[in-house]
């Protein structure tokens, strides 16, 4: 705790006391770019601190700039290799987790959310508010949600007599996010979303976000649409959509292959749970399917992997609380396609 207390008088210019009446010493959890501890400010609110581990943000510069340079001489010794397929990649990542170290870049996140759940008056959902007086780049003051996550089957009752009611809600305020926010959020495992006390459904954590063009998400959506149903031709046409390329590609070649391609793998239901035996075959078709497109030149954006992340932890929740429900085609969701 003497680390955390020097990074937080460090980066807040003040001393702990002068901004926080109490803060608990052991953290409420631990990660590995941060670590969050409970508070109370001076002017009495319940709050929680999210604290850069020293070193963190030098650590991960000196690892991708040698991913980098590696990946680089890769594509030089590598004739077949896209210039731009690796090191592209590494670059995006290396931007996405150095936002990630950015907690005035979260803090942002925070309230740009909050503005358009006001906006678009959900009132069912909410995400902490930031209090930018006692935050800065490694430190992150945000009110503090008392709830229990969505996983918690066993105590939803205690907070909510209808469970499914809250799920879908979550999901019709995420997709609206994706066309009404600038951005979404990308990380909504269990521990991120909350189920609060008042039967609210609070959505923390908004370090990793994405963004996503209408048209890749329509695309995306036609992409997952089309594996459930196994429309070979409907998969091709929205891999060259969502995907990044340059060249023109044979999308009946690309269905040709894409049909090959199922009918080798095993017949699996792609929206089941991820953490299943079967949720570990798609990842491995999915992987194919990346593969299978590299060939042609397509490269999948970051976005796309991270709806994907999305969709199947959203199937996680699903199969727990509505296991009947089909996310595309039950008509209390609304995927904002238009």
């Amino acid at each position: 705790f003497a680390r955390v207390r020097e990074v937080i008088e460090s980066d807040l210019g003040r001393k702990l006391e002068e901004v926080y009446s109490h803060v608990d010493p052991q953290p409420l959890a631990s990660a590995s770019i941060a670590q969050v501890h409970a508070a109370t400010l001076l002017s009495g609110e319940d709050v929680v601190i999210k604290v850069q581990k020293p070193g963190v943000e030098a650590v991960l510069t000196t690892d991708m700039n040698f991913m980098f340079v590696l990946s680089r001489l890769i594509e030089l010794v590598s004739p077949g290799l896209s210039r731009e397929s690796v090191s592209g990649m590494v670059s995006e990542l290396y931007q996405s987790m150095l936002d990630e170290c950015d907690f005035i870049k979260e803090a942002g996140n925070l309230d740009a959310f909050n503005r358009f759940l006001q906006r678009e008056g959900i009132q069912d959902v909410i995400a902490p508010k930031a209090y930018h007086q006692a935050s800065s780049k490694k430190v992150l003051t945000m009110e503090r949600f008392y709830g229990i996550p969505l996983t918690d089957y066993d105590n939803l009752d205690k907070y909510t007599p209808d469970p499914a009611l809250v799920l879908i809600t979550g999901l019709n305020t995420w997709f609206a996010s994706l066309m009404q926010c600038d951005f979404f959020h990308a990380d909504l495992h269990s521990g991120n979303i909350m189920l609060l006390e008042d039967g609210r459904l609070g959505f923390i954590d908004f370090g990793l976000v994405g963004h996503i063009q209408p048209a890749i998400w329509k695309a995306m959506f036609a992409l997952m649409d089309g594996l459930s149903k196994q429309d070979y031709e409907e998969i091709a046409r929205s891999m060259v959509t969502v995907g990044m390329t340059s060249q023109e590609v044979d999308t009946a070649a690309l269905t040709r292959d894409i049909r090959n391609l199922f009918e080798r793998a095993a017949e699996v239901d792609p929206l089941v749970l991820v953490d299943a035996d079967v949720g570990n075959e798609i990842n491995a078709l999915l992987m194919d399917l990346a593969e299978l497109g590299k060939s042609y030149g397509i490269r999948f954006p970051r976005s796309f992997t991270l709806l994907l992340k999305q969709f199947l932890y959203f199937d996680r929740y699903v199969e727990m609380l509505v296991p009947n429900m089909d996310i595309f085609s039950d008509e209390r969701i609304h995927l904002m396609l238009e």
